[in-house]
């Protein structure tokens, strides 16, 4: 098992989303948000404040689940901020396991996301408007890049998802849109919703907002990891 290096603590958190929630003209990136809250009350929260040399704000940030960074991820993939704020960057494992996440039926809600449309996780229906047809694993519309990163001022290698940016939207390669949701019914909207799903290839949780996120959202704070 592997232990956070930071001790957990009783946080306060208080999220407004929008009741009636509407896509945007645009997509928004997730920047210096938590994606949104599980229904436990555990933030997903999937980047971190980690960038290549230390600096901030370039595209090279590190993604957290690709190993090349020690940050006590745990089974459920998530680990403890120095703030003491447990929260997700991955598959929420024990959470899963808790709703009965079934490959068979289609998944139960697991939160809400910043802007106000609902989570889900991994399994959904063949058809996105027909909740008669067959339950499949979703899958995201995002690759690795090929080939080698720049190198120079910026890291070396080949594109193995050690960064965020080794990673490029490939549109109609998977299920799920550039913010990893689509519309579609679900059990909890019968007449159909935006939703998004984590999915088990990257990015998992969302990286896009499909509406505008709430400034509840926005982290604050010691530096998150």
């Amino acid at each position: 098992m592997v232990r956070s290096p930071c001790p957990i603590s009783e946080q306060d958190y208080t999220y407004k989303v929008p009741a009636a929630p509407q896509a945007a003209e645009k997509t928004t990136p997730l920047g210096m948000h938590n994606f949104g809250i599980a229904l436990n009350g555990v933030p997903f929260d999937p980047g971190a404040a980690e960038f290549f040399q230390g600096v901030r704000g370039s595209k090279w940030q590190y993604e957290p689940l690709s190993g090349a960074l020690q940050m006590g991820i745990d089974a459920s993939h998530a680990h403890v901020q120095p703030t003491g704020a447990y929260h997700y960057h991955g598959l929420p494992t024990g959470l899963l396991d808790a709703v009965k996440l079934d490959p068979t039926r289609h998944s139960p809600q697991i939160g809400w996301a910043a802007d106000g449309f609902p989570m889900y996780a991994v399994y959904g229906y063949t058809d996105a408007e027909d909740d008669g047809s067959p339950i499949k694993p979703l899958k995201s519309s995002y690759r690795l890049k090929q080939g080698d990163r720049p190198g120079g001022d910026e890291p070396s290698g080949k594109y193995d998802g050690a960064f965020i940016a080794d990673y490029e939207h490939a549109p109609g390669s998977g299920d799920l849109d550039e913010c990893n949701g689509r519309r579609c019914v679900t059990p909890d909207f019968p007449e159909g919703t935006y939703a998004y799903f984590l999915t088990e290839d990257w990015p998992v949780i969302p990286r896009n907002y499909r509406g505008t996120p709430s400034p509840d959202f926005t982290r604050r704070g010691p530096r998150p990891r």
